[in-house]
């Protein structure tokens, strides 16, 4: 799955196209579909993506509550139908609709901000605020941020030599 990092400000010609970051397409380099899928955030004003393996975990997730049940509807309804494939294009760009740019109140700067498994499209001058009050927030939280070592890659650190080999390359590795 893609894992998306960093902040990137990008411009959008009169024709909505914005390019992709190219650090964000390679993450998605090994997907099916050559695009991005966006959708209405849940938490922000802004347009929330990712790349189409995400979208189908969602589904996979949605597809556990009972059929006809009205929270089943209500997710499908508020994720899948707001979702937008948007491919890219030959530059690594893709169109944003108007739907979208309205969400994310977006004219012609759109921030991208990698959150790991998803990333956001934001105006500028929201996400600075945003930004500055999730810093103030986090901050204010830093004492609950775990890692768990059980998930955690093993640190690995070179063997240290052997006594013998140590002594060998003191004199120049020529020996004795």
């Amino acid at each position: 799955m893609a894992l998306f990092l960093s902040t990137f400000e990008k411009p959008i010609d009169k024709k909505a196209r914005v390019s992709v970051p190219p650090q964000f397409r390679a993450a998605l380099g090994n997907q099916e579909f050559k695009g991005i899928v966006a959708y209405p955030s849940f938490i922000n004003p802004a347009v929330e993506a990712s790349g189409y393996d995400r979208i189908l975990q969602l589904s996979e997730s949605i597809e556990t509550f009972d059929p006809f049940s009205e929270e089943r509807d209500a997710f499908a309804t508020a994720i899948l139908a707001e979702c937008q494939q948007l491919p890219f294009d030959t530059e690594g760009r893709v169109v944003l609709s108007k739907r979208l740019m309205e969400i994310a109140g977006l004219e012609d700067k759109v921030i991208f901000v990698g959150k790991g498994r998803t990333f956001e499209l934001w105006q500028p001058e929201r996400f600075a605020e945003h930004q500055a009050a999730a810093r103030e927030l986090a901050l204010a939280n830093r004492g609950r941020l775990r890692l768990d070592p059980t998930r955690a890659p093993a640190i690995t650190r070179p063997a240290p030599a052997p006594a013998s080999a140590a002594a060998d390359s003191s004199d120049g590795g020529e020996g004795a």
